[in-house]
């Protein structure tokens, strides 16, 4: 567990024993250390200097110190609290930007500006269009898929795609709601996406619809709240950087498909996380529950279930539980 622990930091396999040998057999120098565990005396040090640099050790008067490791990892966790929180201010913002973006450009595809954009304003000629790109494209597939369970129609139409794009060696990264991984179809749709070489994440919310190809043509939505009514085909430097931006914000923090969902051990999910600050913002039941692509009767029943394990009588009470317990900033 503790080898697991240290990886988040950057460390190999090896840190764990490392750190241990040197908080028990405080007299080993590097030398011994590296017999003992059949590894480079080269390997032990950097190894060494990273848990310095982390302040699990220390060095004093030529020796190695160990720090309390209550301090020093509670300081790390601190330090890696403060790192998400800038992060999502960072996804806030360049969500913000890209909206901006997005409705700049469909203003100017309305008045005949087609340099930078085109208007695809049916699912037919947005089908046509993603399956061009998807026999011409080299090197790289990033796409959201909001909205929860995907369609049989969607599934259907992506399979022989995303087929065709894996075994050229394009890169597919697809990110899901985590509510998707609910409905049969869709997961088993996911396991074959991954068990051919692509990688997929799930995140409690999704912007909008995006699906961008070798970071030079991206495809948005003309109504995020209607994909339906056709798609945006963009071009421009600066909208493709945006919503690439976008897109490794929301992968780094979105969940790798198959691993436990939960923000903090023993407490919520990072669904559960998501509603508890949506409501908070005062969002209907209505408007939370399509963001996360539940259904309402679903949304209530977590709602429910949340002011139980927190022993709350109504939802204010519940959001000021949850944040005494850490739930909203873990």
């Amino acid at each position: 567990m503790g080898g697991v622990v240290l990886q988040e930091w950057g460390l190999d396999g090896h840190a764990d024993a490392i750190y241990r040998l040197v908080l028990t057999q405080k007299e080993w120098g590097i030398a011994e250390i590296a017999a003992k565990l059949g590894i480079s005396e080269t390997h032990v040090r950097s190894t060494i200097d990273k848990l310095v640099e982390l302040s699990l050790l220390r060095r004093s008067s030529g020796m190695l110190r160990p720090a309390s490791p209550s301090v020093a990892f509670h300081s790390l966790l601190q330090r890696q609290r403060t790192e998400l929180l800038r992060r999502q201010e960072e996804f806030i913002a360049a969500e913000h930007a890209v909206n901006r973006l997005i409705s700049e450009y469909s203003e100017l595809c309305a008045v005949g500006a087609r340099n930078e954009c085109d208007c695809l304003e049916s699912m037919e000629a947005v089908r046509a269009r993603i399956e061009t790109l998807a026999r011409s494209a080299k090197s790289e597939c990033l796409s959201f898929m909001p909205g929860g369970a995907q369609s049989p129609e969607s599934l259907e139409a992506s399979r022989p795609l995303d087929d065709v794009l894996l075994m050229r060696g394009v890169s597919v990264r697809t990110v899901y709601l985590d509510s998707a991984c609910n409905d049969a179809s869709t997961l088993a749709y996911a396991r074959w996406l991954t068990e051919l070489g692509g990688e997929v994440r799930t995140t409690p919310t999704l912007p909008l619809r995006t699906v961008i190809f070798d970071r030079e043509i991206a495809l948005v939505p003309l109504d995020p709240q209607h994909s339906s009514k056709g798609a945006v085909e963009v071009c421009g430097r600066g909208i493709i950087a945006a919503l690439v931006a976008l897109f490794e914000q929301i992968w780094a923090s979105a969940t790798p498909f198959g691993t436990d969902p939960r923000c903090c051990p023993e407490s919520i999910t990072k669904q559960e996380q998501e509603l508890l600050r949506l409501l908070a913002q005062g969002l209907t039941d209505e408007a939370v529950s399509k963001k996360l692509g539940i259904g309402l009767r679903t949304h209530r029943r977590m709602v429910a279930d949340l002011m139980d394990r927190l022993g709350a009588r109504s939802r204010f009470e519940a959001g000021v539980k949850a944040a005494e317990k850490g739930w909203l900033t873990c």
